[in-house]
């Protein structure tokens, strides 16, 4: 089975561009900008570009120190390692940043099968303000689409689990939509929802997936 995870409000509750932003005094404005995106106010791709451009000229090394702040939720890295040893495919489907998703798996010790995320570009040792990636345009259903395509199991095998806007393709389109305390215009596509790590598990256990 192929279990894919939003990240950012998710596996974990930080949330990396106001990280970023706290280094250079714009996290009020990033977390403004998130929190219109996640609620389906605001395009989301025009969201993370109007967030990235906010971090134009902040030097590499603090931006760093900020993808090195982000932690996973108490008892993700325990789900992650269940589903992987129970022979699940584990997939981050994700718009924040591969430097932060790995910073947080690399610090719990855990790894997963796929980080799908996008990149802050540098130059001069300073981050450009732009951002790359595929899923900043991309759509997590299409990334669910190439998950489920590489390991071979039919879409009605596959679980997703999310709390944002950005998060509603995959979850409409998943046999299992779980919502991890979900934004109020995401929980009516959600077949069920969790507040935290451990009902997750419990939810798992009751599928018949751990």
């Amino acid at each position: 089975m192929l279990v894919a995870f939003d990240f950012d409000g998710t596996l974990s509750d930080s949330e990396m561009t106001v990280l970023l932003g706290n280094q250079n005094g714009t996290a009020e404005d990033m977390a403004s900008i998130t929190e219109r995106a996640m609620n389906d106010e605001i395009e989301y791709a025009e969201s993370l570009r109007q967030r990235c451009a906010l971090l134009e000229d902040l030097p590499d090394e603090q931006a760093q120190a900020a993808f090195d702040e982000v932690e996973l939720r108490p008892g993700a890295a325990d789900v992650i390692a269940a589903l992987r040893e129970a022979g699940h495919y584990v997939a981050i489907l994700t718009g924040g940043f591969e430097r932060g998703v790995e910073a947080a798996l690399a610090k719990e010790g855990v790894e997963v099968d796929a980080i799908v995320a996008n990149r802050l570009p540098v130059a001069d040792g300073k981050l450009t303000g732009t951002v790359e990636g595929p899923l900043v345009e991309g759509t997590k259903d299409d990334a669910l689409e190439v998950a489920t395509a590489i390991v071979g199991e039919d879409r009605d095998r596959t679980v997703a689990v999310g709390d944002g806007a950005n998060d509603l393709p995959m979850l409409e389109v998943a046999g299992l939509a779980v919502g991890f305390e979900p934004k109020p215009a995401v929980a009516p596509s959600c077949d069920v929802t969790v507040s935290t790590m451990a009902e997750l598990q419990d939810l798992f256990e009751e599928k018949e997936i751990l």
